[in-house]
């Protein structure tokens, strides 16, 4: 497996690699794209294998066939959720970069999974309002959100409506390299912004809760 900076960042670097060797299964196409993403300067986008791994482990878990992504980037995590997915299986995916968006789309027809995976371009609240309108409430399994953090809590609204009772909904970078209990600079609006989502996401009833120190700190919760 191919090197790259470390994701879980709480974990010791040579727990980390231990971690990778024993219990990750990358599929060559997975990594070619992760290779490929990490010589981008904005590469830190992107997910780490080991997150990647859990949410493929995660669908097949719940036995997942319809998926919900807000924030695409050159689709990593995309093909993590669609290689695990049963035939029948569906992602829509919401991304608002359109450079982002094409490049997603190669990596996915690469693997053979496009069929698979229906792009949503443009502002993801746009996307997952659209979806409502279109009557997808209650519709998706899975939803996994990494875009805009600004725009987190309008995210978590939307998708809490359009999951299942019972589904997943997974949403990173919640620790923000540990400034939201280390403490956030004046001018972090971002780090306040999931800061709050977190301190919200506690008391939702809507939610069964688990913030879990994987990668950035992925918030799993399943609907109630």
């Amino acid at each position: 497996m191919a090197q790259l900076p470390k994701k879980s960042y709480m974990l010791p670097d040579d727990l980390y690699t231990y971690l990778c060797e024993v219990s990750i299964r990358e599929p060559e196409v997975m990594a070619r794209v992760r290779e490929t993403t990490s010589l981008r300067p904005n590469h830190g986008l992107q997910i780490g294998p080991e997150q990647g791994h859990f949410m493929g482990w995660l669908v097949r878990l719940i036995q997942a066939k319809r998926c919900l992504e807000v924030g695409v980037f050159t689709g990593y995590s995309a093909l993590a959720v669609a290689l695990n997915l049963p035939p029948d299986g569906h992602i829509t995916a919401c991304e608002l970069n359109e450079e982002y968006a094409r490049e997603a789309q190669a990596n996915w027809r690469d693997a053979g999974v496009a069929d698979r995976i229906e792009l949503r371009l443009g502002p993801g609240v746009e996307s997952l309002d659209t979806l409502l309108a279109e009557g997808a409430a209650g519709t998706y399994d899975f939803a996994f959100i990494d875009a805009n953090k600004g725009d987190y809590p309008t995210y978590l609204d939307r998708c809490t409506r359009l999951v299942r009772t019972g589904g997943l909904i997974a949403i990173d970078n919640v620790l923000w390299q540990g400034g939201v209990y280390q403490g956030l600079k004046d001018d972090d609006t971002d780090g306040r912004v999931i800061q709050k989502l977190n301190a919200a996401i506690s008391e939702d009833a809507r939610l069964d809760p688990w913030l879990m120190p994987l990668s950035d700190g992925i918030f799993l919760c399943r609907v109630r």
